[in-house]
């Protein structure tokens, strides 16, 4: 028998992303969310409007998303609590939040120049995508007391960078998932994955060349210009 319940979040489990943009003077942002998903070459971030990574976005329309593993834990988690908003907004300043102006240096991650936009990379991160908005919606936008307050971020992908650990062997366009270990946020805590399938996936019958997208195509064009 199942209990009806009301959880005030329903952060069930997904991966961790350090989202990187630029400042409106030029300087870098780094920023942990756990609201993403992907469909094929696309991605949709749900982020406070009030966030320092979503005023940037909105500007300079473009970021990297960058993947850390388990083994990043301790520095995604000094990355907690921090803000590139200055004054901090008052809802985060309520649960502790300070403002950071410097995230790679207050975490020890490390940036490096991306090749298609002018935010940087995670050098320690062993997933970085390039990526560029494409639309903004507001969420909730139906309630006066939310609205204006949540916002749903579709980006493109222009370019995956893959730590050679995580590529399958023999498939330079394929991540091993047997290797490939995300950080896990689940109920605003951390966890990993273990080892090892839990077990075979019919859907792992179909080719992964069935998804892709047309993007792949358009990012590779735009590159050759």
């Amino acid at each position: 028998m199942h209990l009806t319940s009301e959880p005030a979040i329903l952060y069930f489990g997904t991966p961790v992303v350090l989202v990187s943009t630029l400042n409106a003077d030029g300087s870098a942002n780094l920023a942990p969310i756990s609201s993403v998903f992907w469909l094929g070459w696309r991605c949709v971030l749900g982020l406070g409007a009030g966030s320092q990574t979503a005023r940037n976005l909105q500007q300079s329309r473009q970021c990297v998303l960058n993947l850390p593993s388990q083994a990043q834990v301790a520095m995604v988690d000094r990355l907690a609590l921090t803000t590139g908003a200055d004054p901090v907004p008052p809802g985060k300043a309520a649960c502790g939040y300070r403002h950071v102006r410097d995230k790679f240096l207050h975490s020890g991650f490390t940036p490096e120049p991306a090749l298609t936009v002018a935010a940087p990379r995670v050098r320690e991160c062993p997933v970085q995508l390039e990526a560029v908005v494409e639309t903004v919606h507001g969420i909730a936008d139906d309630d006066a007391a939310l609205r204006g307050r949540l916002l749903n971020i579709e980006l493109r992908i222009l370019r995956v960078h893959l730590a050679p650990s995580i590529v399958m062997p023999g498939h330079p366009n394929r991540v091993d998932p047997d290797q490939w270990r995300p950080l896990i946020m689940s109920f605003q805590k951390f966890y990993g994955l273990a080892p090892g399938p839990l077990q075979g996936s019919s859907l792992a019958s179909i080719d992964e060349a069935v998804y892709r997208s047309p993007d792949v195509d358009r990012a590779r064009a735009a590159v050759a210009l």
